[in-house]
């Protein structure tokens, strides 16, 4: 029988495990370092290491908290020699984001609340490495009905997206549509193709009575609006 005096005392992590739950019990992640939030999110994925060094390990490789929630598992698996549990958790954690976002977009009066569309946006499109092109559907009273990306690559075709378009929308039952893409490069501002683009697709979908309230372009920390910009087309077909 082992003596007590020959026990192993416990890791050291184990008590800073403990310390973090419980200043994230006592105060939310208010006062935590980027690198503690990750550290205490891997304490669930992985039970008998010291995670801090792997949670600095990927804040180093991505650059910041938001640039891990947008690497791929794979990215996450090879950057820190982490299991799928564990990036499967991490990524879990940004698509629970996302549906809390669109949620609570949904049934919202889109004028009155620009900021919750906007929030969505970036969190949907904006860490993605390719370039996506999402439609916001919204009924006449201009709330949000539902959303879904149409296409996932490039967004210079025009021609691509004026039928896909219209056929969700109807689908849809919707009045009026939110058009967004991405920039991976990271900068929002529009190019020649996303004007010519935006104004084929208000042209096409006027025929239906349906409404383009904006276009979106959202970069990793930048956005652009058409209808902020003046950039929307009229009526008439002229940008405003």
């Amino acid at each position: 029988m082992e003596a007590k005096g020959n026990r192993q005392p416990k890791p050291d992590y184990l008590g800073h495990r403990q310390r973090l739950r419980e200043r994230f019990q006592k105060g939310g992640a208010e006062g935590f370092h980027d690198y503690e939030i990750l550290e205490l999110l891997l304490t669930y994925a992985i039970p008998r290491i010291d995670v801090k060094p792997i949670a600095k390990r990927l804040m180093e490789r991505f650059g910041s908290l938001s640039g891990v929630l947008d690497a791929t598992p794979q990215e996450i698996e090879e950057a820190a020699k982490v299991k799928p549990i564990s990036s499967t958790l991490i990524c879990l954690v940004k698509e629970t984001c996302g549906a809390y976002l669109a949620e609570k977009m949904r049934d919202r009066e889109v004028l009155s609340s620009p900021r919750a569309v906007l929030d969505f946006a970036k969190m949907r499109l904006a860490g993605l490495p390719h370039e996506s092109f999402m439609v916001i559907f919204l009924n006449a009273k201009n709330k949000v009905l539902d959303q879904k990306i149409i296409h996932e690559g490039t967004v210079n075709r025009a021609v691509i997206y004026p039928r896909r378009i219209i056929e969700e929308a109807l689908a849809h039952h919707a009045a009026g549509l939110i058009l967004v893409h991405n920039h991976p490069s990271g900068q929002s501002d529009p190019s020649a193709e996303d004007r010519q683009l935006t104004r084929a697709l208000v042209e096409a979908t006027r025929t239906l009575d349906l409404r383009v309230l904006d276009h979106l372009i959202v970069g990793k920390d930048s956005y652009f609006s058409f209808a902020e910009g003046g950039l929307l087309p009229d009526a008439a077909g002229a940008e405003g």
